[in-house]
């Protein structure tokens, strides 16, 4: 059994009015929640620090709790006043921000700009040299996303879904501005893999203004999703189309371009992410799908994010190409059942 990390995982040294926290070789969920929690502790002590360096210099694995566990603790310092900087970070932590776009973000030492450390242990520091410039890893988070053929399978279905949505496609159109003239398609930014953003397409079946119409619309599930059965803002084509799950076909795009898979997680909005907790971010380790155990589970009768979280991780857990192969399959069943449907 794995051992919940401790404070000793973390190891804090001090100079003048900034703060160094070392960061172990690997950052995934357990060593996550430790880590945040370390960094808690120095945000709340009597006298703050004007800085605290985050030290990657050992780390070789991150996965997207632990990169939960960075963004937690960078709003929590930009609430404090705090500057977070983060120092050595390794090829493997800086291929996941780059990823992410983070590296944007967070501020990042340069080779040259460390400053002394008063510790009784020294500190290995990486020494890299300039002149050569190495490309960066590849994230490792789940063997899913690293599967060639699972991307063939994708490249493959996206190509034969998107023929299909060309020979429905007039009709659709047509549908839709009979019923309620405006846009064809909508377009959201979601969350894929490690967090990383991208436009979600489908064909549009609410009214135009839904977005700004939200807020008036009870939610009736728990937790950080969003759903309601009687939904107003749903047109009568639109009903139909996500009840046939016709709304979806343009996610065939999606999958083409590989922010999607065909068979993977429920894509999140970004303000579903702000509220996880550490352990939720789990569920980004692998790409979002099309299809997954929580659309194949009864998508219209989960009712709890907790449920979703928990069809999530049994997706990762028992993924292999062929439970993505009847999972595929159990969807296009489920797709004759007129009571599968999303409202």
């Amino acid at each position: 059994m794995t051992s919940q990390p401790t404070q000793e995982d973390f190891p804090v040294s001090s100079f003048q009015e900034t703060m160094i926290v070392q960061v172990p070789a690997r950052l995934s969920v357990l060593e996550a929640v430790g880590f945040k929690q370390t960094y808690q502790d120095l945000t709340e002590e009597n006298t703050l620090p004007k800085q605290i360096i985050i030290d990657f210099h050992q780390t070789i694995f991150m996965d997207s709790s632990g990169l939960g566990a960075l963004v937690s603790n960078f709003k929590n310092s930009q609430e404090k006043g705090i500057t977070m900087t983060l120092r050595n970070v390794t090829p493997q932590v800086m291929a996941v921000l780059n990823l992410t776009g983070l590296d944007k973000v967070f501020s990042i030492e340069s080779i040259g700009e460390e400053l002394p450390i008063e510790t009784d242990k020294p500190i290995n520091t990486l020494k890299t040299h300039s002149a050569k410039v190495e490309p960066l890893p590849t994230p490792t988070t789940h063997p899913s996303v690293a599967s060639w053929m699972k991307r063939f399978i994708d490249v493959i279905g996206a190509l034969v879904g998107l023929v299909i949505t060309g020979f429905l496609f007039i009709p659709i159109v047509i549908a839709i501005q009979i019923d309620d003239p405006g846009p064809i398609f909508f377009g959201q930014i979601r969350c894929g893999w490690m967090g990383k953003r991208f436009k979600i397409w489908k064909f549009r079946s609410m009214c135009v203004d839904a977005e700004a119409r939200k807020s008036q619309v009870e939610n009736q599930v728990k937790g950080a999703f969003f759903k309601n059965d009687n939904d107003p803002r749903i047109t009568r084509v639109g009903r139909f189309l996500r009840r046939t799950s016709l709304d979806e076909l343009p996610q065939f795009w999606n999958v083409l371009t590989g922010d999607m898979s065909l068979v993977g997680t429920r894509p999140p909005t970004p303000d579903e992410v702000e509220r996880y907790e550490i352990p939720e971010w789990q569920r980004l380790d692998v790409k979002p799908g099309m299809t997954g155990e929580w659309q194949v589970s009864g998508r219209s009768t989960v009712r709890s994010f907790e449920d979703v979280i928990r069809l999530d991780l049994k997706y990762q857990k028992n993924w292999s190409l062929l439970y993505d192969v009847k999972l595929i399959l159990k969807t296009v069943v489920i797709l004759f059942n007129k009571n599968s449907g999303a409202v």
